[in-house]
C-alpha cells in the first residue's frame, strides 16, 4: 500500500500472476493424460469429457469419488519434496472408484496453499498427472487456492475427485460375493497415505529425525515416510476383466485397516476369515509399532500393515487371479476365505457394521509376522 493506492489483492498476500505460472510450469503434464475424449485445454471454467466412445452401455452408470492425502502432506512439506504426493491423492481416489469395477474417466484437483510458489504447485500437480498416467485417467482441471493468514506460506493441503463408468450388470459388490469365495491379497507399497497422524506422534515420541538413515528400512526415515500409494486401478481392471478370475468384489484398505474396510463389501449372511501369519509384514509397520509400543488392535485398525486391496473371488479363480497379478508384477497371496455367517461364527471376536454399513463381518485369525 502506498500514500495514494488502497490495500489490492497482491498487499493482502494473494499473488494472482504466481498462480499463472504455476499453470504454465504444470500443463505439459496435465496434456500428456488427454485422450481424445477430452474436450478443450488447459485453463478453461470446466474440463469436458467426450462419453460417445461408451454409447453402447446399455445401462452405464457413473462412479464418483473424493479424497485427500492428510497429514502425509506434512511429511512432504518437511522435506520441500512435493513430486510424489500427487501419487497418494490420485491411489486415494481412483482406487475407491475401480472397487465397483468402474473405469475412472477423469479426475479434478484442488490445493489450498498460504502462498503460490509456482515451482512447488506444478511439481504437485506434476505428480498427479503422472499418477493419472498410470491409472488411465485424464486430469480435466484443477483449482490453486492462496489463503494466506489461514495457511503458513509454506503449508498446503490438496484433494481431489474422479468419476468413473460401469455398466450396471458389471458392477461388482457384496451382491456378488457367496460362500467358498477366496480372498486375494494385494500388496501395499509402504505405509500409502492412512494413518499419518499416528505415525508423526510416534516419531515425534522417539525425538527421531526424517533424516535419519534406518537400517531395517535400507533408507532415510523420510524416504520411506514418502513412499508413493500404489495406485491399483489398471492392475484391478485388467483382473477384473479376465473372466478366469471370477472377480466378485474388490476392497481398498485405507482408513480402518483391513478388517473394517474388507466387511463393507460382503453380504451381511457372510463372514470372511483372515490369516494374519499370511504374509510378512514389511518392517516400517513394525518400526511404528515397536517405537510407539502400539497395540495390535489400534496398529490393525489405523493401518494397511501391508495390504493395499484385496479382490474377492470364486473358489476357482484363484489360481488364475495370482497368475494375471504376477504378470502385471503386483505382488498378491491367498489372504483368507469367506464362509455363511452361522450362531458358532457370530460368537468370535468379528469385525462388522464398520462406515454405517450394515454388511458382513471379518475374523482375523493367527499371529503377524513381523
Amino acid at each position: 500500500m502506498t500514500t495514494n493506492d488502497g490495500l489490492t489483492y497482491a498487499s493482502a498476500g494473494v499473488d494472482t500472476e504466481a498462480g499463472d505460472k504455476a499453470v504454465e510450469l504444470m500443463k505439459d503434464a496435465v496434456r500428456r493424460t488427454h485422450g481424445p475424449s477430452v474436450i478443450g485445454g488447459v485453463g478453461g471454467f470446466a474440463g469436458l469429457y467426450d462419453l460417445s466412445a461408451f454409447a453402447h452401455y446399455r445401462q452405464p452408470l457413473l462412479a464418483t469419488s473424493t479424497d485427500g492425502v492428510g497429514t502425509k502432506v506434512a511429511i512432504a512439506q518437511a522435506l520441500d519434496k512435493h513430486d510424489t504426493i500427487g501419487f497418494d491423492l490420485v491411489g486415494m481416489v481412483v482406487d475407491d472408484i475401480v472397487v465397483v469395477g468402474a473405469k475412472p474417466l477423469f479426475m479434478t484437483d484442488y490445493i489450498a496453499t498460504g502462498k503460490v510458489v509456482p515451482e512447488r504447485v506444478a511439481d504437485i500437480v506434476r505428480g498427479i498427472a503422472q499418477a493419472c498416467e498410470v491409472a488411465g485417467t485424464a486430469l480435466v482441471g484443477g483449482e490453486t487456492a492462496e489463503h494466506p493468514g489461514l495457511l503458513a506460506p509454506d503449508e498446503y493441503d490438496v484433494a481431489g475427485a474422479a468419476t468413473g463408468i460401469v455398466e450396471a450388470d458389471r458392477v461388482l459388490g457384496p451382491d456378488r460375493v457367496r460362500a467358498g469365495d477366496v480372498l486375494i491379497a494385494m500388496a501395499s507399497s509402504g505405509l500409502h497415505s492412512n494413518g499419518y497422524s499416528l505415525v508423526r506422534a510416534v516419531i515425534k515420541h522417539a525425538g527421531w529425525a526424517l533424516d535419519r538413515h534406518v537400517d531395517e528400512l535400507g533408507r532415510t526415515l523420510g524416504q520411506e515416510l514418502l513412499e508413493p500409494t500404489r495406485v491399483y486401478a489398471s492392475d484391478v481392471l485388467a483382473l477384473a476383466d479376465d473372466e478366469a478370475a471370477q472377480v466378485h468384489a474388490f476392497t481398498h484398505v485405507t482408513g480402518g485397516g483391513l478388517a473394517a474396510n474388507l466387511a463393507r463389501v460382503l453380504p451381511a449372511a457372510l463372514v470372511a476369515t483372515v490369516d494374519r501369519s499370511s504374509w510378512q509384514v514389511p518392517a516400517v509397520f513394525d518400526l511404528v509399532r515397536t517405537l510407539g509400543q502400539v497395540p495390535t488392535s489400534d496398529l490393525e485398525g489405523t493401518l494397511n500393515l501391508g495390504v493395499g486391496m484385496v479382490a474377492v473371488v470364486g473358489a476357482d479363480g484363484a489360481d488364475a487371479a495370482l497368475a494375471r497379478l504376477a504378470a502385471q508384477g503386483v505382488p498378491a497371496w491367498v489372504l483368507g476365505t469367506v464362509a455363511e455367517r452361522d450362531a458358532a461364527s457370530s460368537a468370535l471376536d468379528l469385525v462388522a457394521g464398520t462406515k454405517g454399513v450394515d454388511g458382513g463381518a471379518v475374523h482375523l485369525v493367527g499371529d503377524y509376522r513381523f
